[in-house]
């Protein structure tokens, strides 16, 4: 089960609105070993489409070097379909590479960037094997 807190999950709904109609992608980091999502990392769409995603490779390999500097780890790696269901495509289960980490879809195909529901949703995704699960989402994370 995912358990993420209130502000992350708004900050990640907030950027596949505001990318939409592209999709948006990012990171949420957490301390290493932990599987608690405190830092949300918005990145940008490299292939800047509606029915891709490409981490910028610069600014991912910042990233992960920041990462291994704070002792930090990907806990989530989300990104948005604007037209489809919040389901993993062939093509995201082929670039699914941190097994440890939760994979969120969010679909912003019924509203768009305007007001309304999306579809959030979170997989695990190891070894080409998609299982979804629960995502609760809490006021605020737990300290310990």
């Amino acid at each position: 089960m995912l358990t993420i807190d209130r502000a992350t999950y708004d900050g990640i709904v907030a950027h596949a609105k505001r990318d939409h109609p592209d999709e948006a992608c990012g990171i949420v980091a957490g301390p290493e070993g932990s599987d608690r999502p405190t830092r949300l990392v918005e990145m940008v769409n490299a292939a800047g489409s509606p029915t891709f995603y490409e981490f910028d490779s610069t600014e991912l390999l910042a990233l992960y070097k920041q990462m291994w500097d704070l002792d930090e780890e990907p806990v989530v790696v989300y990104h948005s379909h604007t037209a489809t269901e919040a389901y993993p495509s062939v093509t995201d289960i082929g670039l699914a590479s941190e097994p440890g980490a939760h994979y969120v879809l969010v679909s912003t195909r019924e509203h768009g960037n305007n007001d309304g529901p999306v579809e959030f949703r979170s997989y695990r995704i190891v070894d080409g094997e998609v299982t979804e699960e629960e995502v609760a989402v809490v006021a605020a994370l737990p300290t310990t």
